[in-house]
């Protein structure tokens, strides 16, 4: 267990690290200011505005800058659906994938332009090169960039004042994909090659194992795919294994930069957002409180796992020893914690299957998708998605103390309170009436692979992870069918925009306004006062909305469990 903490401790260590300059660097690259890479960056920058006919001194209200990203979307799910309905005739396929189904490729569309990746299929045995590359890998980088967009809109909505004008979203894209993300990723898919991550174009082998028969052995241009999967928090992987892979993820070395990878965006950004806001205290509180939360469920999921399912015990097996569902070569740490972070953030990579944990450790990294992945949370989506509790919090402290809330000088009112409670129900109305309806139907129930309250938490995590954009899979449910291809996808869609539009509205609502001076009534958001209190408010809403559901799936397996009944 020391060593466990030990590596738990290095991971923070190095995370605060590297996340302080990087996210310097992030503020720099979209408030204009000089950075190291400009004499690489700005020509290259020029060239494709110029190549596409972008002004990047031309600013857009909130409604352009809406319209703009769901524009871009729309033409981003035609490219990816009409790619992978004709791949049979494209070329890069030395596997001779065929065509895929109507059904599959529209949730596979709707899932990698959500920074979603969620994934009814194995990879190495759907999808060719062509498709992997051009399309998949691509719009992880894309997806990504929208998030981080978003994100300092936000941060723009805060800090400027009587204006409607947020920036350019395509100026925010390109600097997002070209500054940030592909620098990272090239360094990153480097490590990974040395460290044995595959990068080619071969063909599948064919190897003769030592009981007579024969393997095909997928090849393809992992490492690459790998790098943005993480850093972008995607989670979709080459192999339908993902991270559990050794081809994606070969050594204790490899698994601890991936868990690494996926927070070290999220984490930076609070760090932007303090500079951009010129209060440092700002980004740290809410840091403070994301790390909190985050001890707390990597904890209840590390003590779940360590001492297993009693029924084991009871045969002399000692819980953490037991190891189904898991890779042997990472331990329990290892796992625990990369599953931790993968659902705290948006990634949905994932290197052990969570229908092997305990009911409880299986239900936390459900319930942190549930929180809406605000704990970090993803590539720019876990800080917009922690300001909008950040404004509920200070607007339940104002009708505490009877007066007008208030959060960087800007006053909080109706408009930006139904905007943020947008923001919070459409997620949840997903999750809960998604699962309703599978749970009710014929065509859900019948995907399931188990019965009771595990069923019922195979088909709660599938539209927590869609609806969260995770990813994630529980491990346990046949989702490629019609009916989970267009109800998930349904639920991605509402997740990613139900979401993105509110958040955009709040911007554009908060940019008009003045920003008042702080006075003696004026409630602190960087004390611990606040930090406990938002930590607080992110837990009751979260248990408030959805204990109900929990207690029927999780909760009620955890206590069969304990009587002996299991799943």
């Amino acid at each position: 267990m020391l060593k466990d903490m030990i590596l738990f401790l290095l991971f923070f260590l190095v995370l605060f690290l590297l996340a302080r300059p990087l996210g310097k660097y992030i503020s720099k690259v979209f408030t204009g200011e000089k950075t190291c890479f400009d004499k690489i960056m700005r020509p290259i920058e020029k060239i494709i505005y110029k190549l596409v006919g972008i002004d990047e001194n031309q600013e857009m209200t909130w409604r352009q800058y809406a319209a703009a990203v769901i524009w871009f979307h729309v033409f981003s799910f035609l490219a990816i659906f009409l790619t992978e309905l004709f791949q049979g005739n494209l070329p890069l396929n030395p596997a001779n994938e065929g065509n895929v189904s109507w059904d599959l490729a529209l949730n596979t569309a709707v899932s990698f332009i959500t920074n979603t990746n969620w994934q009814a299929y194995s990879g190495e045995s759907t999808m060719s090169y062509f498709t992997q590359m051009t399309e998949l890998a691509v719009h992880n980088f894309l997806s990504a960039a929208t998030g981080i967009s978003i994100a300092i809109v936000l941060i723009r909505g805060l800090t400027r004042k009587t204006t409607k004008l947020l920036g350019n979203y395509w100026v925010d894209m390109v600097r997002g994909t070209l500054w940030v993300l592909l620098p990272l990723s090239i360094i990153l898919s480097l490590i990974f090659v040395e460290q044995g991550s595959i990068q080619n174009f071969a063909s599948y082998i064919s190897a003769a194992t030592i009981e007579g028969g024969t393997q095909t052995i997928a090849m393809g241009p992992v490492a690459s795919q790998e790098a943005i999967k993480l850093l972008g928090t995607n989670g979709g992987g080459f192999f339908g294994a993902n991270s559990a892979h050794p081809f994606e993820n070969p050594t204790a070395l490899t698994n601890f930069l991936q868990a690494l990878a996926i927070f070290l965006i999220p984490a930076s950004l609070l760090f932007t957002l303090g500079r951009m806001v010129k209060d440092k205290k700002q980004g740290h509180a809410i840091l403070a409180a994301m790390t909190i939360l985050f001890v707390l469920f990597l904890g209840i999921i590390y003590v779940s796992e360590y001492y297993g399912n009693p029924n084991v015990a009871a045969l002399g097996i000692n819980g953490s020893n037991v190891m189904e569902g898991k890779e042997l070569r990472f331990g329990l740490s290892g796992t625990t914690l990369f599953s931790a972070v993968t659902t705290a953030a948006s990634c949905g990579a994932v290197n052990a299957m969570f229908d092997s944990f305990t009911p409880i450790g299986g239900m936390i990294p459900m319930l942190q998708i549930m929180l809406g992945e605000i704990i970090f949370g993803g590539v720019g989506s876990g800080l917009y998605g922690m300001l909008v509790y950040v404004l509920l919090s200070v607007f339940i402290v104002g009708l505490m103390v009877g007066r007008t809330p208030e959060y960087l000088g800007k006053k909080i009112e109706s408009h930006e309170m139904k905007m943020v409670m947008l923001a919070v129900l459409i997620p949840a109305i997903c999750i809960l009436f998604g699962s309703a309806v599978a749970a009710s139907t014929d065509a859900g129930m019948s995907a399931t692979n188990n019965n009771g309250p595990h069923g019922l938490t195979e088909m709660l995590y599938a539209y927590a992870s869609c609806t969260g954009n995770n990813g994630s899979a529980f491990g346990g449910l046949n989702a490629n069918s019609t009916f989970y291809n267009i109800t998930l996808a349904a639920a991605m869609l509402l997740g990613r925009f139900g979401v993105i539009l509110p958040i955009l509205a709040i911007a554009g609502s908060l940019a008009k306004k003045k920003i008042s001076p702080v006075g003696a009534g004026t409630f602190q958001t960087h004390g611990l006062l606040f930090i406990v209190l938002l930590c607080a408010v992110v837990l009751i809403v979260g248990a408030l909305t959805f204990l109900p559901a929990l207690a029927l799936g999780p909760i009620a397996e955890h206590l069969l469990m304990l009587q002996g009944q299991l799943y």
